[in-house]
């Protein structure tokens, strides 16, 4: 039901936000909660997607064979193991700092309520950037037990980079999504105005990027990390098209979870240069 790419996504980002909040590595201790805090909410995240989606999942020939309405979970289940998930999250945000913990409550009403987004908004896809978008702001929160508004470009950063992508992936979804009345911009804009405006979303990111490199005066190798994340980005996009979706889930999974990992990697790596 919940596989290691749903965590991979976003678990780079937010390692982003730590490595910049302590100016290099943080102490083992709070990397480790940091990283229980991501899995558990984004485990609570998607298993209460599956549950409040399984309906429409049955009724759309894309996800019938998801594990509730194939009958390989339980919605019993699938609703307690949400509920054990979010406990953990909560448990795990507790063991960093008291602002950590105040935050969680509202952090973990943003993972669950944006399963319900697409019934009301045709913007989803930037909720579901939000909800990822946090990620790196939480794990600042994490390390300094403060916020400061530069990371918060970061969070703009994963919104831009996660809804074009979920724009992209729903195209799949454009004639279902029309016929049950559920809401997309590919439903809405049509499939080859969903296409650029993903584009325009990751351009977006592209440039929000090299602000924050400026804001936190990273060096050459941040700028070589946003230069391999603009090419793997491009190469994204050429192998879909509004004509030929077949190598969606390529291009969704695999690149963007390659994406995640060569931004953290070379602006970790630019932190620690700098700080050494």
């Amino acid at each position: 039901m919940i596989k290691w790419e749903h965590s991979v996504f976003a678990l780079p980002f937010a390692l982003t936000g730590a490595v910049l909040a302590a100016s290099g590595m943080p102490r083992l201790g709070q990397l480790v909660w940091i990283v229980v805090c991501m899995v558990s909410a984004r485990s609570a995240g998607m298993a209460f997607n599956r549950w409040a989606d399984a309906d429409l999942d049955a009724a759309n020939p894309r996800t019938k064979m998801r594990a509730i309405p194939a009958g390989l979970l339980s919605r019993e289940f699938v609703g307690w193991f949400t509920v054990v998930a979010s406990v953990v999250f909560l448990l795990a945000a507790s063991r960093l700092n008291r602002l950590t913990l105040l935050c969680a409550p509202a952090v973990l009403a943003v993972l669950l309520l944006y399963s319900y987004a697409k019934r009301f908004t045709r913007w989803s896809h930037l909720v579901l950037g939000l909800a990822l978008g946090l990620a790196p702001a939480g794990a600042w929160v994490a390390v300094r037990g403060s916020l400061d508004p530069r990371i918060l470009v970061l969070t703009l950063i994963v919104i831009c980079w996660v809804g074009g992508f979920d724009v992209l992936y729903a195209c799949q979804d454009a004639e279902h999504d029309r016929r049950v009345g559920l809401k997309s911009l590919p439903a809405s804009l049509g499939i080859g105005g969903a296409f650029w405006l993903a584009r325009g979303l990751h351009l977006l990111m592209l440039a929000l990027s090299v602000w924050l490199i400026h804001l936190f005066g990273l060096g050459v190798l941040a700028w070589i990390g946003v230069a391999m994340v603009a090419a793997l980005l491009g190469y994204e996009h050429s192998i879909v098209s509004p004509g030929d979706l077949s190598r969606m889930n390529a291009a969704f999974f695999t690149m963007n979870g390659v994406v995640s990992i060569v931004f953290f990697g070379f602006v970790a790596a630019a932190v620690l240069v700098k700080y050494r």
